[in-house]
């Protein structure tokens, strides 16, 4: 019997240890920290083995294979032992994708990823298709490949789990846009994470597609290096193209195939320029799926926006306060600002990640009003910002309540609070779904 370790005991390694379970292995998880109840309490309903609060070297070491939950940095000794040992690392997409035959649509990019998958699962869903949701997103794709039968799945895939993925091959693969993140688990090297995105493509036959952002020059410089094997659909609104999706006079046009079909900006569910990039993959998915025009056009209207995305919460006052949580780089604070037409205060800060603040000068100069820190250690804000907004209309805050009592002193009827923060939560908050949560808690106790 072979014997598979899973390294962490959340979502993704619970579900690995389920699906390992269930295929017959010999499996064991560790976890270095404190496993959640809910997630020990599956373990045993499983019989699955486990230990917290450190790794057992003898017990981690022997293993044949090891899946590892993408939190997980290669660097950490005992990642280290297994890789000098010659024991495989991979990751639980990798995993749970040896034992599904349903059709995979796997998306992955630096911003729009989430909302592109969110789009595409609710677009197959109103078609009557039988479809999972998982990877970085909701539930475990391994537990759902253990324990429910689905024909067809949307995967988010972040880099991480990517780098851990060998055989894994979707159908239809999605590069929403490549842009500076998490630098800091590539060595500083903007390359290293580039090869990583594109490891999505490393497997695809003459007869999957390949759906990608050419206005994004770094994936099409990227994509001159390399040879992907799949029916290239791009997505533009810059240029017009032969197959895939471009904005033509107030409309989305989709060519794929034989057909042409089109729908009008106006009416899409989702404002803003980078989600008519969102909406135009997500269209070019359903369409290489075979669904039907008038559903694709109808999903596309009807789509709500999800938690911690440019989240609408509340007005107070005249003041609409919006929850963009999700925005933990550069690019995505970027967008959320490019999308505003009322004057902003900006709350910003958290963990920096390697941030570049210049991109955003030019926004900050043109739409900010006033900027509130969050964050433990605001420094590299103030000295981007500072001398835009003059330095009586920049303050730190330490929490949600804090951040939401400083905005509301500085915006008037008619401006935008926009908490669009820049950078990772962990240090004042366990992640961005509970910064975003104390933030719209704050503003409804105004």
């Amino acid at each position: 019997m072979a014997r598979l370790v899973v390294l962490g005991g959340a979502e993704s390694g619970v579900g690995a240890a389920v699906l390992a379970k269930v295929k017959g292995f010999d499996v064991f998880l560790s976890d270095n920290g404190k496993i959640k109840e809910e997630y020990a309490q599956m373990l045993r309903k499983w019989d699955v083995p486990f230990e917290e609060g450190g790794h057992t070297e003898d017990l981690v070491l022997n293993a044949d294979e090891v899946v590892k939950s993408p939190g997980i940095p290669e660097t950490v000794p005992i990642v280290r032992k297994l890789v000098a040992k010659g024991i495989k690392v991979i990751s639980e997409i990798e995993f749970a994708g040896r034992y599904d035959s349903a059709r995979k649509i796997c998306i992955t990019g630096s911003n729009g990823k989430t909302t592109t998958t969110s789009l595409i699962y609710y677009l197959l869903q109103n078609a009557g298709l039988n479809v999972g949701l998982g990877g970085n997103i909701g539930k475990s794709y391994a537990l759902q490949v253990a324990t429910e039968q689905h024909d067809y799945y949307v995967l988010e895939i972040s880099s991480f789990q990517l780098d851990g993925c060998y055989d894994f091959r979707p159908d239809i693969a999605i590069i929403t846009n490549i842009t500076p993140d998490h630098l800091d688990r590539y060595d500083h090297n903007f390359e290293n994470y580039i090869r990583s995105k594109f490891r999505i493509t490393q497997n695809l036959r003459p007869e999957d597609c390949f759906i990608f952002d050419s206005d994004d020059d770094i994936t099409i410089g990227h994509l001159s290096k390399i040879v992907v094997h799949a029916q290239m659909l791009p997505f533009s609104q810059k240029q017009e193209v032969e197959q895939g999706a471009f904005v033509r006079e107030g409309k989305i046009v989709l060519r794929y195939k034989q057909s042409e079909s089109e729908i009008f900006l106006n009416e899409l569910a989702l404002g803003g320029r980078h989600n008519i990039y969102n909406s135009m993959a997500a269209a070019l998915a359903a369409k290489a799926t075979g669904i039907k025009n008038e559903i694709i056009r109808s999903s596309l209207k009807s789509f709500t926006p999800i938690e911690h995305r440019l989240e609408p919460v509340l007005s107070v006052g005249g003041v609409l306060y919006i929850n963009d949580s999700k925005a933990t780089n550069v690019d995505s604070a970027w967008y959320a600002l490019e999308s505003q037409t009322k004057p902003v205060v900006w709350i910003v800060g958290g963990t920096d990640k390697g941030n570049d603040y210049s991109v955003l000068t030019e926004l900050v100069k043109a739409k900010v009003k006033a900027i509130v820190c969050l964050g433990v250690d605001n420094s590299k804000i103030h000295a981007a910002f500072e001398h835009i907004v003059g330095s009586d209309r920049i303050v730190d805050t330490l929490s949600a309540q804090e951040a939401v009592k400083a905005s509301a002193a500085f915006a008037e009827s008619g401006d935008v609070v926009l908490l669009s923060p820049c950078c990772a939560s962990f240090d004042l908050f366990k992640c961005y779904e509970d910064r975003g949560d104390q933030f719209k808690a704050a503003v409804r106790n105004l």
